[in-house]
């Protein structure tokens, strides 16, 4: 007879290679059944976007039928994404990840690639929002196609706007068309605060936030205003935007933010009549950023007209594009970052555990 524990021992072999454990350690498997020489459990990932969910699954399949007396084996993949650390008295406390893009200097595409990762990650099958916290520039219901769109509200919550599988609220969809916005920094903050408690975003797995360049308000305000999963640098390989998104990196260090990695948009530019391929920009890489920062170097997406292009249609690259290079790289990018959100609520949850207690004498 085969037993539940000579399953769970097999699958110890098995190891997540972003959480460095294996699988029965982490409690990824649950409900196994045996019938006769058939075995089919779940193994619960904690992100749909795994990045090596297919491999997890093989191995899995590949451990078990080498028991004795396995005849079939049936692995059922599902995913539970990890909650975030929340306060008692959280502004979004359904929502799981919240993970900010940010960057040191505008220009450098870090709407673009908010809204392709939002998009990338809803495609995964994972709960997604996005944030347009760009008050000065909101750019994010143009590039989704919803710069028409106006929110009602239900209740005392602001209904978000959902297109492309995701749930979007940005100033933008509140303001007149062509309205500069004239903030000092209280009102920043204090719209950011709205943007966040009085909208209703529902349960999300993740909350992408599209951040303004630089180290202004709305960042700091975000920082502490809730708590975040983690902030993610996007630069272009110049020397200029890697220092200044240094500096950006260095504020949430400072305010006790995890860096997740850096996103190196704008590489390398491929002749579509030669398929010769140019870096257009000579400074500092991606690559050495996040070397310098001590972080993950989370990728490289292309230099491609369509890019920007797609984004001015309301239809993102991933969608427009799905078998184009600049999709591709952000679809894997999406997964490495919801890796890296695993990995850091992983390391929270292993921090509380080991938490000492005291009890009054």
């Amino acid at each position: 007879m085969i037993t539940e524990a000579q399953v769970l021992d097999a699958l110890r072999t098995v190891q997540d290679p972003d959480l460095h454990q294996d699988i029965v350690r982490l409690g990824f498997v649950k409900d196994v059944q045996i019938k006769d020489g058939s075995v089919k459990f779940q193994v619960q990932l904690t992100t749909p976007a795994c990045p090596v969910k297919d491999i997890l699954k093989a191995q899995c399949e590949e451990a078990v039928i080498a028991l004795a007396g396995v005849e079939k084996v049936e692995v059922e993949m599902t995913a539970q994404v990890r909650s975030r650390a929340t306060e008692q008295e959280d502004l979004v406390p359904e929502v799981k990840q919240i993970i900010a893009i940010a960057s040191g200097k505008g220009g450098v595409g870090k709407s673009t690639v908010s809204a392709n990762l939002a998009v990338a990650l809803a495609q995964s099958g994972a709960r997604v929002g996005l944030l347009d916290a760009d008050v000065y520039g909101p750019s994010i219901p143009l590039m989704l196609g919803c710069q028409d769109e106006h929110p009602f509200t239900r209740g005392k919550k602001i209904v978000p706007i959902e297109r492309h599988g995701i749930r979007i609220m940005s100033i933008g969809f509140l303001l007149e068309e062509g309205q500069a916005v004239m903030w000092r920094g209280p009102m920043v903050a204090g719209t950011v605060k709205q943007l966040l408690a009085d909208v209703d975003w529902g349960d999300l797995d993740y909350l992408l936030v599209d951040l303004p360049p630089g180290t202004g308000d709305a960042p700091m305000s975000l920082a502490q205003l809730v708590p975040l999963t983690g902030v993610v640098i996007v630069s272009t390989p110049q020397t200029v935007a890697g220092n200044i998104a240094g500096k950006a990196a260095k504020l949430f260090t400072r305010m006790n933010t995890p860096l997740m990695g850096v996103i190196e948009n704008m590489a390398s530019f491929i002749a579509p009549d030669t398929g010769k391929e140019y870096r257009l920009f000579s400074g500092m890489p991606g690559s050495q950023l996040a070397a310098e920062l001590k972080v993950p170097f989370l990728g490289s997406i292309p230099l491609d007209p369509e890019v920007g292009l797609a984004g001015d249609r309301g239809l993102p690259s991933v969608l427009s594009a799905p078998d184009s290079a600049q999709a591709k790289a952000f679809m894997a990018i999406s997964k490495d970052l919801a890796a890296q959100a695993s990995v850091l609520a992983l390391a929270r949850r292993e921090s509380e555990s080991q938490t000492p207690t005291f009890s009054p004498a």
